[in-house]
């Protein structure tokens, strides 16, 4: 008997200095969006991730952060400490399997943001092959679900959410054996998953970067003030 847990593993929260979602969006937007669960993974940075997942009693919460290596950017679910930035990627895997938890080659093949494109290897834990902010969307998918095969790694997906309205766009469906952050990691690890996703819509990307302004219009506005 599991339990199949719909989750967005790729969010940021108010954690990470880009991000709108505040705890209380994040959980709110993934109710909303038709999940039961979801994963927290600020820039660099471990503490938040926790704290929510702490805090939050009604819904699951998976905390993690997304460590910038010096190969790309790495997704790590269910650590108990702070991964370093700036190591090679396959010792930034290393150190996240020490601290207990899983190592995600998180959009391994977009532009822009810090893809690992050849560091990927089967030292990962898996590879999210559809993250609904890529670009490009679907030859990223592509080559991602190609690394995946050819090195024989689960698959998962999730959105790389910024902005409340985007979760959900990507997610994993998990098969648990129950409810919990560790059976869920585990079953991922253990390839029970699949993932699922489309595009954010562009309108929404625009709202991000619109209200993403006005804060940082607001901050000036406050510092000129005192």
């Amino acid at each position: 008997m599991t339990t199949q847990i719909r989750a967005d593993l790729h969010v940021h929260t108010t954690y990470s200095n880009d991000s709108l979602i505040t705890p209380k969006d994040l959980i709110y937007y993934a109710k909303k969006n038709g999940l039961n669960a979801v994963a927290v993974t600020d820039h660099n940075y471990l503490t938040g991730a926790i704290k929510i997942a702490k805090e939050t009693k009604d819904f699951l919460v998976i905390p993690g952060m997304e460590i910038s290596s010096s190969n790309g950017h790495i997704v790590a679910l269910n650590i108990n400490k702070p991964i370093p930035r700036n190591l090679p990627a396959i010792e930034t895997v290393e150190r996240i399997h020490t601290a207990g938890g899983i190592a995600i080659a998180c959009h391994p093949y977009v532009y822009i943001k810090g893809s690992l494109k050849n560091a990927v290897c089967n030292a990962f834990d898996a590879i999210e092959v559809i993250n609904a902010r890529a670009f490009p969307f679907q030859k990223s998918i592509k080559k991602a679900r190609d690394a995946a095969e050819k090195f024989n790694l689960p698959q998962v997906a999730g959105t790389d959410a910024h902005y409340g309205p985007q979760i959900g766009y990507g997610y994993t469906t998990i098969d648990a054996k129950e409810p919990t952050i560790e059976a869920v990691t585990q079953a991922i690890l253990h390839g029970h998953c699949q993932p699922h996703g489309q595009q954010v819509p562009f309108i929404l990307n625009l709202q991000q970067q619109t209200q993403r302004l006005q804060r940082m219009v607001n901050k000036i506005a406050l510092k000129l003030k005192s």
